[in-house]
């Protein structure tokens, strides 16, 4: 198992909760950190002292504080390791539940697990932990669509974006002005109208509303 353990979390409760399961793992030194600048400094520190972390449990959103902070949500502070500590096992335990998120979490930095706070959080948790231990990738089965290739989720950034906008109340003419604007391509009304006819067919999407409601419920968006 384990034997340093770093979590980075910023709710009291949760944070004990976390280091019973870890104790429960037998797992030998806990640390914490309540913000994420904080979590980077003892990864730092650590190695330094030849004493590196085997395994971080990160949240992705916290408080802001008075503190001036550099790194402000987990997704940052993943980024940051994967370039100071690109091999050191990471998992995610959040009540953010976006597959688009996950998906790029887990295809852009590595993690090695996405776990819900949910009612079976703490379950999940053991299990991911057991299972990043043993070399292998855990996903909350209520998210586990974010990991399959023939997934709905097939879509790109273009696409996020087009369907953020649409949930906004922006036309078409709209869409394509703003695009034009920021000088994001392809910005055409007539692209920007096939994209969303074949977004509304891969989500069997009725209309436009229908695009946006069934997009919100998957975490698209």
């Amino acid at each position: 198992m384990f034997k340093n353990v770093l979590i980075n979390e910023d709710h009291d409760a949760i944070l004990s909760n976390i280091t019973k399961i870890l104790g429960e793992l037998n797992v030998e030194s806990v640390e914490t950190s309540q913000y994420c600048d904080e979590a980077y400094l003892k990864l730092k520190k650590a190695a330094l002292e030849k004493n590196q972390f085997d395994l971080i449990i990160t949240d992705l959103s916290f408080k802001r504080d008075h503190r001036a902070t550099n790194l402000g949500s987990g997704e940052t502070l993943i980024e940051k390791i994967r370039i100071d500590f690109p091999d050191l096992p990471i998992i995610v335990y959040s009540m953010k539940d976006q597959l688009q998120k996950i998906r790029a979490l887990i295809k852009t930095y590595n993690i090695n697990a996405y776990v819900c706070k949910d009612r079976k959080g703490a379950v999940e948790l053991a299990e991911a932990i057991q299972a990043v231990y043993n070399k292998k990738v855990y996903v909350s089965p209520q998210v586990e669509k974010a990991l399959s290739p023939k997934s709905q989720l097939e879509i790109d950034d273009y696409d996020v974006t087009l369907l953020k906008m649409l949930s906004q109340g922006q036309s078409q003419d709209d869409i394509s002005t703003i695009l034009k604007s920021n000088g994001i391509h392809p910005n055409s009304l007539s692209t920007i109208e096939k994209r969303l006819n074949k977004l509304r067919e891969q989500f069997k999407a009725n209309n436009a509303i229908h695009l946006v409601a069934i997009t919100k419920d998957l975490g698209v968006i």
